[in-house]
């Protein structure tokens, strides 16, 4: 039986702004949060309205130096947030493909930040940092999707606007305190036949505008690109398909691409930020989903873990959540 369930997807994914660590001039991080996509990132809702949830955890107990070696430190790093977002696709077409658009609530987001690192070469490690409340607003006002034979195509513009909470050298930031553009692509391509073995990639490249530093100093962080891939499987659980698992690999790899532009201080240093080393962090792990074609509902879970990171914490993420799609217009019963 071919196996069908266009509406099921998780791949409305949001980026999140949480606990920015922004005393941490060696460790940055991007605003896109790597491991929320995974299997079925090409694949845009059908017509309707889905919503969507993502809890995400980040934890890390360990801070890579430029050398991909860990620096020797006591510590650890730990995000969640909780996502929740509606998605909406008329019944409109541009260009062949769906249309879609993302309206994000306030993501509620808690972390801490507690690094012990006696090296004086590195005076501003030594912090304990962390905070909860609001993150930045999330906006993806416009996304296109193409359903082809044997391939599911999106491409979609998102916007990081940074209303979390954020002052320079404070520690208990949530905010990112920088604009962000992202431009996001996903596909997902059947290599089978009834769609029940696909291989999936999806990418978001961010650039950002400048963030206000302690000391009258002013930072652009530097360009970020995110590819999170996956090979996954669909295995029926009733012989009518009327429930469905989908487990496969996954994985992320997640670098700076430029330099960081302006200044930044340390203590009363003032020095450029360009001489900030460039991060880069790599993850692999796994994903396990749920369906319900028939009432377009979808579980997922997904497990990865940080294998390899540059001017990074090396850590693991855990995701898990869901999504439900109101089809409208509402599919027609098939006639006898």
């Amino acid at each position: 039986m071919r196996l069908r369930f266009r509406f099921v997807t998780n791949i409305v994914a949001l980026a999140l702004s949480v606990v920015a660590v922004t005393a941490v001039s060696a460790q940055q991080k991007p605003q896109w949060m790597p491991g929320q996509m995974g299997l079925n990132s090409g694949i845009m809702p059908s017509p309707g309205i889905t919503y969507l949830n993502i809890t995400i955890n980040y934890d890390a107990s360990t801070f890579n130096g430029p050398a991909g070696k860990p620096i020797p430190a006591t510590g650890t790093y730990n995000v969640w947030a909780v996502e929740n977002a509606f998605y909406f696709v008329p019944t409109q077409k541009f260009l062949k493909a769906d249309i879609g658009g993302m309206l994000l609530f306030p993501t509620p987001a808690t972390g801490s930040l507690d690094a012990d690192i006696p090296n004086p070469a590195i005076p501003d490690l030594g912090i304990a940092a962390g905070g909860g409340g609001l993150a930045d607003l999330w906006l993806q006002p416009f996304g296109l999707g193409w359903h082809l034979k044997r391939a599911d195509l999106n491409v979609a513009e998102g916007m990081m606007i940074p209303t979390g909470r954020y002052s320079p050298g404070a520690s208990n930031n949530v905010g990112t305190g920088y604009f962000g553009n992202h431009l996001q692509t996903g596909e997902t391509v059947y290599i089978t036949k009834n769609k029940g073995t696909s291989a999936n990639l999806f990418t978001d490249w961010e650039v950002h505008g400048s963030r206000a530093g302690t000391n009258g100093t002013s930072k652009t962080p530097g360009q970020a690109f995110t590819m999170e891939w996956g090979l996954g499987q669909v295995l029926p659980l009733k012989k009518n398909m009327t429930q469905l698992l989908q487990l496969g690999v996954i994985g992320y790899d997640q670098w700076q691409v430029t330099d960081n532009g302006g200044t930044y201080s340390i203590g009363p240093l003032i020095l450029p930020a360009n001489q900030i080393p460039a991060y880069a962090v790599h993850a692999v792990g796994g994903q396990l989903n749920y369906i319900a074609p028939l009432k377009n509902l979808v579980f997922n879970f997904k497990y990865e873990h940080e294998y390899k990171a540059y001017a990074h914490t090396l850590g693991n993420t855990i995701v898990f959540g869901g999504s439900w799609t109101w089809l409208h217009p509402k599919p027609q019963p098939a006639k006898p």
